[in-house]
């Protein structure tokens, strides 16, 4: 059974107006490459944009792709129209450096509660081998009228 407020397609991920349009998803060309019943999965490039002085990822833009997860993961899980998701803490430990191909992020909820989301976003080479792992917490807030 999925924990999506409605069915979401990867369309709606990409294009959608605040989602992919004229900010950082789009500069950074994180992309949406998949949604199951409890996860979604995003890629980002490790090329000039993404990378550190020294050639390697950047362990910002790590955070910015698992940002981006969790807090898509947790505005698809909320009633959008009363309801808006903002990141409120990132904790990330970066494994192994990464200077070329791209980077997969998987996110999945650690908790779902009404006020506050705590989600795992792990993030892949193209070998497979994890790089980056991060908890963020999302706080739940009512929109003002």
């Amino acid at each position: 059974m999925t924990i999506w407020q409605k069915p979401y397609t990867l369309d709606d991920l990409n294009n959608y107006r605040g989602i992919h349009k004229d900010n950082v998803n789009k500069v950074l060309d994180i992309v949406f490459t998949e949604i199951g019943d409890d996860y979604i999965k995003a890629t980002m490039p490790v090329d000039h944009r993404t990378i550190q002085p020294f050639g390697i990822l950047h362990g910002g833009s790590s955070c910015v792709l698992a940002e981006t997860l969790g807090s898509v993961a947790a505005w698809m899980c909320i009633d959008n129209e009363k309801q808006m998701a903002v990141g409120l803490e990132i904790h990330a430990h970066h494994i192994r450096p990464v200077s070329s191909g791209k980077v997969t992020g998987i996110c999945k909820p650690l908790h779902r509660g009404r006020t506050m989301h705590l989600w795992q976003i792990d993030t892949y080479t193209d070998e497979g081998k994890m790089n980056c792992t991060v908890r963020l917490s999302v706080a739940i807030r009512d929109r003002k009228e």
